[in-house]
């Protein structure tokens, strides 16, 4: 039997496209290498991630007690005990994933390694499958750096990390990027003594410098140890002990290693070859209806970029579903795609930063408001970081902010964004008090407020006084 659609990998981006087509009718088989699906999102990434992070700001918020009017109590944390319910909040999502529910959907549910034999067959296991279209979703992996003595030292990526039971005494983590720094608040938070290396001159080398340098300032002052500029060397193990050697004669050692340099796209084994289908640096080469060089095998989420979001993952979905299966030509379009770090403070963006302006040669106007300004931030003891806000005659080129729920807070923007508004309406837009979201009004009005109370405005407003009874 010839399939409509076979879908290669069951994370976020397969799923959604395996579950749409099937509901409407077409033979849709799902393929997925390991025994469960869900993909990494949920059994290795955001999800265990976001359920760690979280209680470690439990432990991190008994210990301010005092900063509430209450008494500070020193939190007893059991890793065991902490992992056993990052597992049980797994558990509680895996039940969306369900196999059965996809085959509810008439959706076959395949569980083995998947290798394409031709343009238009895949074999797994001892069978041998054909479909008109293919959907390639499988997702990425862990970039292990070669760092000398590695292999022999082992180390910790979001991959296992999750399996501990032992809270290090003294973690290492290499990679200042978005897993890095939240893993090293997280485990600081739970009682780890934790030092972060990053080879470039920030954390979060991708975001402007000055909110780089707050959420440096915010992990040091929890007791993070913070080497940016620097490059590990070599690693060694000695009794349990792994020693990090890194550049400018530093040593560093800990008995656990944590590797967060970025990730790789798991394109290996599928043999895309047979296929006909072209890779790249970031996997597979996509054309803008995420169609590969084989016009009928598709490709969405971290095995073709550009991104590895697993919002990205789902956007990249609805787009192949438009063109794979409902044929109507539809495009990518990633002018509005935000970003969130799950730092406390969090730190968001959509569009351009400051610096991306710069680069670009664009003239623009920089807005800018601390959360010690909003007083929602203030009743909460939450009073860190800030908004900023690029804008160029009345239009919103993107904003970046860094302080508390700044992931919830940033879709305010995207939406302003997505639907062209302008700054202006984000001003005439009444927002509750006491609440956090009030920053973006405050922020969009720091530029009407250098206009409204320049010398021109207070000689025109006097005149008129003058003038009308």
């Amino acid at each position: 039997m010839k399939r409509d659609l076979i879908v290669v990998g069951g994370g976020a981006g397969g799923l959604v496209v395996a579950s749409v087509a099937a509901r409407l009718g077409l033979k849709v088989t799902l393929i997925e290498k390991n025994e469960r699906l869900g993909g990494d999102c949920l059994h290795t990434g955001c999800v265990p991630s976001k359920t760690l992070i979280h209680s470690a700001r439990v432990a991190a918020l008994m210990r301010r007690g005092a900063d509430f009017g209450l008494a500070a109590v020193e939190p007893q944390v059991d890793l065991g005990r902490v992992m056993d319910h990052v597992r049980s909040v797994i558990d509680l999502v895996q039940q969306h994933d369900d196999p059965q529910r996809f085959r509810d959907y008439g959706c076959e549910v395949l569980f083995g390694a998947a290798g394409f034999t031709g343009p238009h067959s895949v074999r797994v296991g001892d069978r041998l499958l054909q479909a008109r279209r293919f959907v390639i979703a499988t997702g990425s992996r862990p970039l292990l750096p070669p760092l000398e003595g590695l292999a022999q030292a082992g180390c910790l990526t979001n991959e296992n990390i999750f399996s501990l039971r032992e809270l290090p005494r003294r973690l290492l983590v290499l990679g200042g990027g978005a897993i890095g720094v939240e893993m090293a608040q997280a485990f600081q938070r739970l009682g780890s003594r934790v030092t972060l290396v990053e080879r470039a001159p920030q954390l979060l080398p991708a975001e402007d410098a000055e909110v780089a340098g707050l959420l440096r300032r915010r992990l040091e002052a929890e007791g993070v140890v913070v080497h940016t500029s620097t490059r590990a060397e070599a690693v060694g193990l000695d009794g349990g002990v792994r020693r990090l050697r890194c550049s400018g004669g530093l040593e560093l050692a800990g008995e656990a290693l944590l590797v967060a340099v970025g990730r790789r796209p798991n394109v290996e084994g599928l043999g895309l070859e047979a296929a006909g289908v072209k890779t790249g640096p970031r996997g597979i080469e996509v054309d803008r209806r995420q169609r590969s060089s084989q016009k009928h095998i598709y490709a969405c989420g971290d095995v073709c970029g550009p991104w590895p979001f697993t919002h990205m993952a789902e956007y990249q979905a609805g787009i192949v579903i438009a063109n794979a299966v409902f044929r109507f030509p539809k495009k990518t379009d990633y002018r509005v795609v935000p970003r969130v770090t799950y730092t406390d403070p969090e730190v968001a963006r959509v569009g351009l930063n400051e610096r991306q302006a710069r680069e670009r040669g664009i003239d623009c106007e920089l807005l800018r408001v601390p959360f010690s300004d909003i007083d929602r931030a203030l009743t909460g003891a939450e009073p860190w970081g800030e908004a900023r806000l690029l804008a160029r005659r009345g239009r919103i080129l993107g904003a970046t902010l860094i302080g508390p729920q700044a992931g919830e807070l940033i879709h305010e923007i995207v939406l302003a964004m997505q639907t062209g508004r302008r700054i202006a309406d984000l001003s005439a837009t009444i927002h509750a008090y006491p609440t956090l979201s009030q920053v973006h009004r405050r922020v969009v009005n720091t530029h009407y407020g250098r206009k409204l109370f320049s010398p021109r405005s207070r000689r025109l407003v006097q005149w008129l006084n003058r003038l009308l009874p």
